[in-house]
This record gives C-alpha cells, sequence and structure tokens, in this order.
C-alpha cells in the first residue's frame, strides 16, 4: 500500500487506505470468533445444545420456542409471540418484573429449561451452561450493548 497525500491535481490515496484499513478491522472484529478455536468450538456446541437436547424434559429442545436457531421470533407452547434471542447477549442482566429482581442471562437459560422445556437445567458454571451462553451471546455479534434494554 502507498501513502499519497495529494496536492491540486494529485491523487489522495491516504482515504482509500484509511477506509481499507477500518474495513479490515471491522471484518476482524466480526469474525473474532473464527480467529479462537475453542471460542467456535463452545459456539457451535451451544448451537447443537440448543437444537437437540431436552435437558430431560418433556422432549422439547430450546429451538421448539425459540425458533431458527433463536434468531427468529417463535412460539411458546401456549402460542404466545417470543421475541428472538438475536439481541439477548447485550440485554442481560436485567430486571425481571415476574420476579423482582436483576437476573443474568444464565438465571434465564435456567428458568427457560425448567418452566418451558421442564428439564434439568444445566448447573451455573458448568460446560454445557457455557456453552448456552456462549451461543445465545454470539447471535448478539456486532449489537450495541443495551442492559436492561427489551428484546427484539
Amino acid at each position: 500500500m502507498r501513502l499519497v497525500i495529494s496536492h491540486g491535481r494529485k491523487t489522495i490515496g491516504l482515504t482509500a487506505a484509511i477506509f481499507l484499513n477500518s474495513a479490515l478491522c471491522a471484518l476482524g472484529i466480526q469474525h473474532a470468533a473464527a480467529a479462537e478455536p475453542q471460542l467456535e468450538k463452545a459456539i457451535q456446541d451451544g448451537k447443537t445444545l440448543f437444537v437437540h437436547e431436552t435437558f430431560g424434559g418433556s422432549g422439547m429442545t430450546c429451538e421448539s420456542c425459540h425458533l431458527n436457531g433463536g434468531v427468529g421470533s417463535g412460539q411458546s407452547p401456549k402460542r404466545s409471540t417470543i421475541p428472538s434471542l438475536s439481541n439477548s447477549g447485550t440485554i442481560y442482566p436485567r430486571f425481571e418484573a415476574k420476579k423482582n429482581k436483576v437476573i443474568t442471562l444464565e438465571e434465564k437459560i435456567q428458568n427457560c429449561v425448567a418452566g418451558a422445556l421442564r428439564g434439568k437445567p444445566p448447573a451455573y458454571g458448568s460446560e454445557q451452561m457455557t456453552q448456552l451462553v456462549t451461543y445465545v451471546t454470539s447471535l448478539a455479534q456486532g449489537k450495541p450493548l443495551n442492559l436492561g434494554g427489551k428484546p427484539e
């Protein structure tokens, strides 16, 4: 890459260089997980759990309610609309009025597994919980942090 500063009729190459560098940095940030094979594995393992694991419950999986891997809006077993999980990694911890307390993403996952799936939730800090949290958080890649925000 050549740095060119223009004067008069000369072409400015500096703007193109800055733009290219910014684009490469943005791509690097968007694909940070790919650079870390262990992180990518945790995301993929979390997605597998999300799509296939029933946690010993009613036979339902996370994807039974959170459609399209959690990126589409879904439906509860009672047919009420459930927002997508696409920004969940950015809004937790958040206040949950039904419990009258602030909850973490891990607590929300445990509540969903125990409640909607009627299964045995993964323990806090367990490999399964870490994989699920990693997967759900990965769905929010590139979204701004919005603690306490609303699900999209």
